[in-house]
């Protein structure tokens, strides 16, 4: 004959917690195991009922379901088992799974539960999810940068032998005895425009297109220019105010030129997108130097980015924008910091609209 210290020794030393009832659902038995999983110690738990470790609507309902049993011998968990959701000292729900089976003893019946916590499990299958969803999200990034870089290549053929026509006709409208200025004019304007074009598309190709980091002495002020150019075509409906104040074109850094422009064109592109319902629709694009840094500054008159926003601001597939896929800033951040730099965004202030950062070595190569 098993003492009652012993089984109690036993049922101490096992993994998963271990709780028996009496037919009222007063606790009889509450091992080790169970006071690691909610909390409370035996001497808090034994011989009250087991509902305390049950939340709402659950604990109140949980009386009735025993008498149920007792009387119909319809098991809704006795004998079958699932997963259900416990309650600890604290408060917080418990993901659990739970087997209950019965003894019939001398004082009645008995249910005995084996209890094993599922948070480790249901923490596992959500970083699964996310990487999942992830992994889905990174292969629809790659189709579409392979896809942008077709576009930009088909979209350039036909661009080209427009602009040879336009060119083409120009010199013909001008040759006549009586040249017609004003079809001239709107003529030279097409070709100005279709070469405007055409050196988007260039941009793009070169903005999606996959290359090795490449560290070259770069123009700052050419190269904001010409982010400015590439983020404007998409805002011209808008009214938006697309300004640098930087104006030192013989000012160069030493990085990757096609890897800061996606930097720049990202936060330039999110600026436009925060102003684009304000009265004052700009944004501007300024520079800052000392010895050791060139600190490029995005600044917008938008509503600006409040602490919960800026707290999860770079953390890859987040974002404060309803559509998009939430890893512009994130990848930005990380190009920065393989440059030696940084990306950052100023404290919030009431009023004001955001300010994005992106700090440079005066010096900048690529570290990897």
């Amino acid at each position: 004959m098993v003492s009652s210290s012993c089984l109690h020794s036993v049922l101490d030393t096992a993994v998963n917690g271990i709780i028996v009832i009496d037919d009222n659902a007063t606790v009889l038995i509450y091992n080790r195991a169970c006071e690691r999983l909610f909390g409370y110690t035996s001497d808090e738990v034994v011989g009250k009922n087991v509902k305390l470790l049950m939340p709402e609507p659950v604990a109140s309902q949980h009386d009735q379901f025993i008498l149920n049993y007792l009387k119909t011998g319809a098991a809704k968990v006795v004998g079958i088992g699932r997963e259900v959701i416990a309650r600890h000292k604290d408060g917080t729900e418990i993901p659990i799974e739970l087997s209950v089976g019965e003894a019939q003893t001398e004082s009645g019946h008995q249910f005995i539960g084996v209890l094993k916590d599922l948070r480790a499990t249901k923490e596992y299958e959500e970083r699964l999810r996310v990487l999942q969803s992830n992994l889905v999200t990174m292969t629809r990034v790659n189709a579409l940068d392979e896809m942008g870089a077709a576009i930009a290549h088909e979209v350039n053929q036909p661009l080209t032998a427009l602009m040879l026509y336009l060119q083409t006709a120009t010199r013909r409208a001008k040759s006549g005895d009586a040249p017609d200025e004003a079809m001239v004019s709107l003529m030279e304007k097409a070709v100005s425009e279709a070469e405007r074009a055409g050196q988007i598309i260039q941009r793009m190709r070169t903005f999606v297109e996959r290359q090795a980091p490449q560290c070259i002495g770069t123009g700052l002020a050419s190269l904001i220019d010409d982010c400015i150019e590439l983020v404007r075509v998409g805002h011209e409906d808008n009214d938006v105010e697309f300004l640098s104040t930087f104006s030192d074109y013989d000012y160069q850094l030493e990085l990757d030129s096609v890897q800061v422009q996606q930097i720049l064109v990202n936060l330039i592109r999110n600026a436009g997108e925060a102003v684009k319902e304000q009265v004052v629709k700009q944004v501007v694009v300024s520079v800052e130097r000392d010895n050791d840094n060139v600190f490029v500054k995005v600044s917008d008159t938008g509503p600006g980015l409040d602490e919960e926003a800026v707290s999860h601001l770079f953390k890859a597939f987040t974002g404060t924008k309803r559509r998009g896929l939430g890893i512009g800033l994130a990848i930005s951040r990380s190009i920065a910091q393989n440059h030696g730099g940084d990306l950052l965004v100023e404290p919030y202030e009431e009023g004001k609209g955001a300010t994005f950062t992106l700090r440079l070595p005066v010096n900048a190569k690529a570290t990897s």
